[in-house]
Formats: structure tokens, C-alpha cells, sequence
């Protein structure tokens, strides 16, 4: 039986949750949904709708910043939300689970700030210790999906007009190489893989309406390793929550990928 994942910047998850049902129950069905930047605590997040649809959810929360969290409707353990370092940990960014023998972890990454900034210094650094601790995950287990919202793009696939995104926060080439160190760990960029020449975004700015135009940056990735790879079948950004009018969307659109078997 195949799985679906996904990965979705919501950028409030009690300001989407209505949206979300809709798409869930009108759109298409996933089976892991792996949120970044739901903005509440735990005992804030609205569990109990997605327990109606059939989900246990595990949850990493911070009062209006940051915050991740799966729902997944198969069954999840060993649940973990901290790289064991205090100056990441404090910003609520990371949470894992084992479902079946495959270690999922989801990750929002910071923004970051321009060269020299404090921010950009502590999203490199946050980089670092993302990919250490991958490189620990390859090493314990034999399937292994990264996924999040990495605040990077990668290559002029990934932006509509690379002059504009030129200098710019999420596209710096020392984002870029942090990037790629990751990606050296052995895991591969499920979109590309399926998709090496496409443009397509994931994230598109509020304030330009650049939905409207497709005027975007792809920042969102499933990242997974060779086992994995071998058995994914399909992967596309879902479109229909981010072209809603109302509800309110957010300024991401879910990226969903189908998997023969996790």
C-alpha cells in the first residue's frame, strides 16, 4: 500500500486549520503531514480535529513562533524534539518520529538574516548541527525522510528571476553551500529527482501577490535516502490551499509525496 507525506509551512496552524480540513476531506487524503511554523503550543494546537480525521499528532510548540508538528495516521514512536543543543533547542524547530522502520524528521529552518547579520549566523550554524545529526540518523537507521521548510533555494530552478532573488536572504550562496553539504549525507532531493529540469515553487510572497503570477522561490523539500528513493513514486506542490481566497491561505503550499512503502 502506498504512503503519502507532506511537508507544509501552515504560518499558524489554528489560522489554517479550517483550510486544512477542507483540502484533507474535499482535495486529496495524506497519510503523515508534517507542519512547520505552527506558531502555539501544544495544548494550543488543534489536535482534536485532526484526531477526528484519523491522526495522532506529536507536537513541538512555541507561543506565536516557530513550532513543528506530525500528524500522521500510522502508528508513530520514539518521538524526539531536541538536538540535544540548548542554543537550537530553545527555538521549538525540530521534531522526529519512527513510523514503521522509517525515521521521518521534520524541521523548519531558520530564516536567517544577510552575511554578517546575527541571524545568518545562527542559521549557518543551525545548518551545521542539522547535518550532523542527519549524518547520526544514516548511520541508525536504513530509511530516512528529511522534510521542511529549509529556507534555501537551491539553484535559478528555484526562483522565478534569479536577478531579482540576487543578494537576497534564502538565496545566498552560503545558504546554498550549507545546503548541499546536507544533501551530501546521502539523502536526495525527492523533486528533483522527479523533476530535474521543472520550475516550481513552493513559497510565494503575500505582499506582491505572486501567486497570482507564479512569482515564487521553492524552499520546501522532502529530502530522503537511497532505499526511499527507490520506492517514490510521485511528488508535486498542491496548489489548491494556496490559491484559496478564503479561508485566509498561507504564503506556502503544501509539497506531497507518494511512496510505494515506507
Amino acid at each position: 500500500m502506498s504512503v503519502s507525506i507532506c511537508s507544509f509551512n501552515v504560518n499558524s496552524i489554528r489560522s489554517r486549520v479550517d483550510l486544512i480540513k477542507r483540502w484533507l476531506t474535499e482535495k486529496r487524503s495524506v497519510d503523515i503531514l508534517c507542519f512547520q511554523e505552527i506558531k502555539c503550543e501544544a495544548e494550543q494546537f488543534p489536535s482534536e480535529t485532526f484526531e477526528q480525521m484519523g491522526y495522532q499528532c506529536a507536537i513541538n510548540g512555541q507561543k506565536r513562533l516557530n513550532g513543528v508538528a506530525i500528524c500522521s495516521k500510522l502508528p508513530m514512536k520514539d518521538v524526539k524534539t531536541e538536538f540535544g543543543i540548548d542554543l537550537f533547542d530553545r527555538e521549538k524547530r525540530l521534531i522526529q518520529a519512527l513510523i514503521g522502520d522509517t525515521l521521518v524528521l521534520n524541521c523548519y529552518v531558520p530564516r536567517g538574516g544577510l552575511e554578517g547579520e546575527e541571524r545568518h549566523t545562527y542559521k549557518m550554524a543551525f545548518f551545521d548541527a542539522l547535518t550532523d545529526y542527519c549524518e547520526t540518523l544514516l548511520e541508525k537507521y536504513e530509511k530516512v525522510i528529511v522534510l521542511g521548510d529549509f529556507n534555501v533555494a537551491l539553484t535559478e530552478l528555484d526562483v522565478y528571476d534569479a536577478e531579482v532573488f540576487e543578494g537576497a536572504i534564502g538565496f545566498l550562496s552560503s545558504e546554498k553551500e550549507k545546503l548541499n553539504t546536507l544533501l551530501s549525507t546521502a539523502l536526495h532531493d525527492c523533486f528533483r529527482k522527479l523533476h530535474p529540469e521543472e520550475k516550481s515553487f513552493t513559497w510565494w510572497d503575500y505582499r506582491s501577490a505572486g501567486i497570482w503570477r507564479d512569482e515564487g522561490m521553492r524552499i520546501d523539500y522532502i529530502l530522503a535516502n537511497e532505499p526511499l528513493c527507490a520506492q517514490l513514486d510521485s511528488i508535486e506542490v498542491d496548489l489548491w490551499t494556496r490559491r484559496r481566497r478564503s479561508p485566509t491561505p498561507s504564503d506556502h503550499a503544501p509539497l506531497v509525496a507518494e511512496f510505494k512503502m515506507l
